[in-house]
């Protein structure tokens, strides 16, 4: 009987189809050539960083980050709680042994005297198992297994934004070192310049005017290395807590322009997220997660039918337990049907349909938030590009300027605040190029994640679908 309702059990499913719901944004993105819009190529964060400095601090990175163990303890305790609800489909048999002792008093029974009665009991019993013919088990059951899938995909996104973060950190250090560099080039120059101008002051042959100029020239350069040097302590500060542990000296002193940038990937089409990106993977198992809930709160409506059973033997003496004729059995099918409860099961109907409703509007939100930052660093990437070049002229003609105007004044053709405005200018010029490139280096780490860090690794898997064998929840 037990088998036979157990085939029976979990044959209708009241939750509704799943339907995904229609792509919220464009089939490809703006400005994209039609040679970008072909599939996206997957790539491992092993593959997309080449830096071996960098690729060493992500290793670390994922290994110490608290954030990336309390995503995965969730994945843990959502695994477990799909585990409870996928054994409430099956029976729970247990073996038991019981001792009952009693007295009744003379005047309750028959013979007037006080009767003490033993019965001992050995057997298995069956606890109160429903059968699932209306799939209320079977769609929690479906629940439980979606957001279990939907924390492993959140975890992917914890990992990814990591990977990106390290990656971030590391590049901004990097140009924090490489505008240090050439801050000091400059503070030593002016240094110099201010010690032949103080010594021309003394000799007579310029004026202190002159050497007030070169001052703030000097002053300028000193402000912006501590500055600079502020916010590359701090920034050490950040990314050794990204990492988790102290970095190497060598790490530490790595200019921009000796880091080896990332690789630059298409973007594929706008389809490509859905299965890329973690946080759409997971807003989409919350939706069929709901989905489910549905099937459940539907079957509550109908009626639950349950077994308990137990059988074994029993006897009033501990030595006839196992004599012939002392076998005992229990059986006790039930029935509840619901006929009034207020309108309670009604609206739990209602809630888990707003609730699914919601959570399309999570999920439509997920792919256009995706869209939007997909969209925005292709765009940044095209014109901090353009930026750059720009950038990189300009710091040739600011140098071109800062030696001309440094002839003319030695040739008495112009005055030192001439030589003090190309100066200033060609220190801005050279910052400004740094900045570009490392926003640009910046711009195709933001794409990769953007992306969903098309993450080809075993790590970065989703795991596999339970579904396959639900006797043996993952």
């Amino acid at each position: 009987m037990a088998l036979a309702a157990l085939q029976l059990g979990g044959c209708v499913s009241l939750a509704p189809d799943y339907i995904r719901p229609a792509l919220p944004v464009p089939t490809h993105y703006p400005n994209t050539a039609a040679a970008l819009r072909e599939p996206l190529e997957p790539i491992g964060w092993r593959s997309y960083f080449q830096d071996a400095h960098l690729q060493s601090l992500i290793e670390l990175a994922l290994q110490n980050s608290q954030d990336l163990r309390l995503a995965l303890a969730r994945v843990d305790e959502a695994r477990a709680a799909y585990g409870i609800e996928a054994a409430a489909q099956f029976p729970t048999v247990d073996a038991q042994a019981g001792l009952d002792r009693s007295r009744v008093p003379g005047d309750l029974n028959l013979t007037g005297k006080p009767l003490v009665s033993s019965q001992y009991q050995v057997g298995l019993g069956m606890a109160s198992w429903e059968l699932d013919f209306w799939g209320r088990v079977r769609s929690l059951k479906d629940a439980a297994l979606e957001s279990y899938l939907a924390s492993d995909a959140a975890r992917r996104a914890v990992r990814i934004d990591l990977i990106a973060q390290v990656a971030i950190s590391y590049l901004t250090l990097s140009e924090l070192n490489e505008r240090l560099f050439l801050a000091g080039r400059t503070l030593a120059s002016r240094a110099e310049s201010y010690r032949i101008f103080k010594r021309r002051v003394e000799v007579g042959s310029t004026s202190r005017l002159n050497l007030t100029q070169v001052a703030v020239l000097l002053t300028q350069a000193q402000s912006l290395v501590a500055q600079l040097e502020q916010e590359r302590e701090m920034q050490i500060h950040r990314l050794a807590l990204l990492v988790g542990t102290q970095l190497s000296e060598t790490t530490l002193q790595q200019r921009l322009s000796e880091v080896e940038a990332p690789r630059r990937v298409h973007p594929g089409i706008p389809s490509d997220l859905l299965n890329n990106r973690p946080d759409i993977i997971a807003a989409e198992h919350q939706l069929r997660a709901a989905n489910a809930n549905i099937g459940a709160a539907r079957a509550a409506f109908f009626p639950r039918i349950a077994l308990t059973g137990s059988a074994g033997t029993a006897s009033a003496e501990l030595g006839g337990l196992f004599d012939s004729g002392s076998r005992a059995w229990t059986f006790s099918p039930s029935i509840s049907l619901p006929l009034f409860d207020g309108g309670l099961r009604n609206s739990n109907l209602k809630l888990t349909e707003a609730r699914r409703h919601i959570a399309v509007l999570n999920y439509e939100k997920a792919i256009q938030s995706a869209f939007r930052d997909v969209s925005d660093a292709l765009s940044a990437r095209v014109w901090l590009d353009y930026q750059a070049d720009i950038a990189a002229v300009t710091l040739e003609v600011q140098a071109e300027r800062a030696r001309l105007s440094t002839l003319r004044y030695d040739n008495g053709s112009a005055s030192f605040l001439e030589v003090l405005d190309a100066q200033r200018d060609l220190l801005v010029a050279q910052q400004q190029l740094v900045q570009l490139q490392r926003a640009l280096a910046t711009t195709n780490v933001s794409l990769y994640a953007a992306l969903g860090g098309a993450a080809d690794d075993a790590a970065g898997r989703r795991p596999p679908d339970p579904k396959n064998n639900p006797d043996n929840p993952p």
